[in-house]
């Protein structure tokens, strides 16, 4: 695989997360809580679903690419 078709790919991907983590943002199950002036976000649903999201895509093209 050459180069400029291994940066198309990723660039897709990259772009493909960032729309996802758009859409998404935070959803139920994800953990948050305050103390004070310190707020702390757990995203544990929300990256879960970003996960079997890369795994289908990154599947498809394993196989388109072969």
């Amino acid at each position: 695989m050459n180069m400029g078709k291994l940066f198309i790919i990723i660039g897709i991907i990259f772009l493909m997360i960032g729309l996802v983590w758009n859409f998404i943002g935070r959803l139920p199950g994800d953990i948050q809580f305050k103390v004070g002036n310190v707020q702390v976000h757990f995203p544990i649903v929300t990256s879960i679903v970003v996960s079997i999201i890369l795994t289908i895509v990154l599947s498809f093209f394993a196989r388109f690419l072969k």
